[in-house]
């Protein structure tokens, strides 16, 4: 019944759709649009079924996604086409990252265009350039307040300069991924400045109210997302006498996806930046989508309905698209992101791996891998067709969600392991070499985040400010192994800008006045081309960092165990300082790789009989495939040196990677 009722409304649509539309060769998007119809209507209807402008504004929809068609340019098109023929092709062990601001890697938009072959040089061959749309001067949020979706800051160049960029990476066979916040406008977009102005249309782009009993009724179970600096969830706009929704900061107003004007308008920018040369959406707070009294307002059932239904409309228009999920929740949460399929994501292809940041985190600091071989294992295995984005750090801060069973079952009280790990990294802690600072601290609950790069964080600038050879050895050995654990456990690795070359906290930000009140801004440098050209100095800590992500960057793509498929194996080896999985290659099971990885200061062992019926790798050779070292065995005992890792194969005729 439902199927013959979307099959005659689309019928109807159809025929709406207007003359200059109709005109169009449009084969390849009616065929994509008959295929997934049944869909976007059932979610369409379920979320706005029950309004009496629901065939009109399904019109619309289609509407939209004709027209974007329509301006996809010939190659983008091709790409669609391709990628539809191999559907699995971002799972492939070949795709390496990089976050980067514009500004801060190359000065804005061309000038990351004529750093591309420094990414090469490198190994990198997906970007993630994060947000350049037009923002209120000043109170950007690193660029996540947008006042104009389909702009970029003139102080990053003009649109025609994201073209040109995804342009020359597509000639490399590079990947550009670009930011959108789907769940918030600036005060000063075009829509809230209507809303302001009166404009009952557009105050219904935002959840405004007249006084303060709904608001009151939200608080009630709403958590505050930055209670040091923007407390509650919702202010008083004094031009519009109105309370606004603005659960991140006062100036960034929550989208009311309950109109299905605002869910159009959304799928019309996401497409936009499609057809500007995005391969990858990067879609920004999904969780918060929909708002229900009564809730956290965080994970509704509605926010995957959304979800679905971008993906649905993104499938007929761009099908070569991904979308990343940017939802910073708890595991068990955040596997829903990628769908409710058994399979397929139906949702977002990508989502990031934060709990598996946070682990290694842990590791650094208590020097044992108890919680990150906990939390590993009780993460919720993924779809198949959908993949993690593993980082070690990013352009926010560092939390620590962890779950507090896995604390327990680690034997740490919850409470006090939080704490020791804020003051560690902070230099609070008397055997702590970190260089971080607090960040959001909440005094209600005494919980904090933490700011810093990775080499201040893991004891680089420490031990250059004290020119200790030794600890700088260890740092630069520290740097390589999260980024080894990042590159091998199964997924898309995302490397951050700066990390490359041992980047160190950049304090500049207190000296503008805009900046100076977020500490985020010490790990959001501008690059220093001058230190970066010593990556070609032997010797250098540039260089041994480069060179040896570098090198693991190189071996990750020749080794296609490391593809993911799901193919990975927690192994447990009786030494707590120890992190081991196997990754089998998805075809032929006889050439897997062993990730060994050693996160105390002193040698460990591994005895191979730990491995169980892994025979393979107790009968020849151990190499590991990186440094092409044979690594030491006493008896029948692999030692693992501190803070070393190893990617290991068994090197007998025919096992060979």
């Amino acid at each position: 019944m439902y199927e013959q009722v979307s099959h005659s409304l689309l019928n109807e649509i159809l025929d709406a759709l207007k003359a200059d539309i109709r005109k169009r060769d449009l084969r390849h998007f009616y065929t994509r649009l008959g295929a997934n119809f049944y869909a976007i209507h059932s979610l369409f209807y379920h979320l706005y079924g029950q309004r009496e402008d629901f065939t009109e504004k399904m019109i619309r929809l289609v509407e939209v996604m004709a027209r974007r068609y329509i301006e996809r340019s010939s190659d983008l098109e091709q790409l669609d086409m391709d990628r539809e023929q191999n559907h699995n092709w971002f799972l492939s062990q070949e795709w390496v990252g990089m976050a980067l601001y514009a500004d801060g890697f190359a000065g804005d938009v061309p000038g990351v265009t004529e750093r591309i072959p420094y990414l090469q040089e490198l190994g990198v061959n997906m970007i993630h350039v994060m947000p350049i749309m037009v923002c209120p001067k000043g109170r950007s949020d690193g660029g996540y307040a947008v006042s104009d979706f389909r702009n970029i800051d003139p102080r990053m160049g003009r649109l025609k300069n994201v073209r040109e960029l995804s342009a020359s990476l597509r000639k490399r066979n590079m990947l550009l991924t670009m930011d959108v916040v789907v769940n918030h406008t600036s005060d000063e977009h075009d829509w809230a400045v209507k809303a302001k102005a009166g404009k009952h249309k557009y105050q219904g782009y935002y959840y405004t109210f007249e006084d303060r009993d709904i608001p009151d009724m939200f608080e009630e179970t709403m958590p505050e997302i930055f209670p040091e600096t923007s407390p509650g969830n919702f202010i008083w706009d004094e031009e519009m006498q109105r309370w606004v929704m603005s659960v991140f900061n006062s100036n960034q107003w929550d989208l009311n996806y309950s109109n299905p004007t605002v869910f159009i308008e959304m799928v019309d920018v996401l497409l936009f930046w499609a057809n500007q040369g995005a391969d990858i959406l990067r879609l920004d707070a999904v969780a918060f989508l929909w708002k229900k009294i009564g809730s956290s307002c965080q994970n509704e059932r509605e926010a995957h309905l959304i979800l679905q239904l971008m993906k649905d409309c993104c499938q007929v228009t761009a099908p070569g698209v991904l979308f990343i999920a940017e939802a910073i929740v708890a595991p068990l949460e955040l596997i829903k992101y990628f769908g409710e399929d058994a399979i397929i994501a139906k949702e977002c292809e990508i989502a990031y791996n934060a709990a598996y940041m946070a682990l290694l985190w842990d590791a650094v600091a208590t020097r044992n891998a108890k919680l990150l071989n906990q939390g590993v294992r009780s993460l919720p295995t993924k779809l198949d067709r959908a993949t993690w984005l593993n980082y070690v750090r990013c352009h926010d801060d560092i939390g620590l969600g962890f779950d507090d069973a896995d604390i327990i079952s680690s034997d740490y009280e919850p409470q006090a392991h939080r704490q020791f790990l804020l003051e560690y990294f902070t230099g609070q802690y008397e055997d702590s070499e970190a260089r971080g600072q607090p960040f959001g601290f909440n005094e209600k609950t005494g919980d904090a985040r933490i700011s810093g790069s990775l080499a201040s964080l893991v004891g680089l600038q420490a031990a250059m400010e004290d020119d200790d050879e030794e600890a700088i050895d260890r740092a630069v050995k520290l740097i390589q192994l999260l980024h080894a654990m990042i590159l091998s456990f199964g997924g898309i690795p995302l490397l951050y800008y700066g990390d490359e070359i041992g980047t160190l906290n950049d304090c500049s930000f207190l000296e503008d006045e805009e900046k100076a009140g977020d500490n985020r801004w010490m790990h959001r440098p501008r690059i220093d081309w001058e230190k970066a050209e010593r990556r070609n100095q032997h010797g250098s800590v540039e260089q041994r960092v480069f060179g040896g992500i570098k090198k693991m960057i190189a071996v990750r793509k020749a080794t296609p165990a490391f593809a993911d498929f799901n193919n990975r194996e927690l192994l447990d080896v009786g030494n707590e300082h120890l992190f081991v999985f196997l990754r089998t290659h998805p075809e032929k099971s006889s050439e897997s790789v062993l990730v060994v990885a050693n996160f105390d200061a002193s040698p460990q062992y591994l005895n191979l009989d730990d491995l169980g019926n892994r025979g393979v790798f107790q009968q020849g050779q151990l190499q590991d495939i990186c440094s092409g070292e044979s690594p030491a065995l006493f008896k029948d005992q692999l030692v693992i040196p501190p803070y070393r890792f190893y990617w290991l194969t068994d090197q007998r005729p025919g096992v060979l990677l």
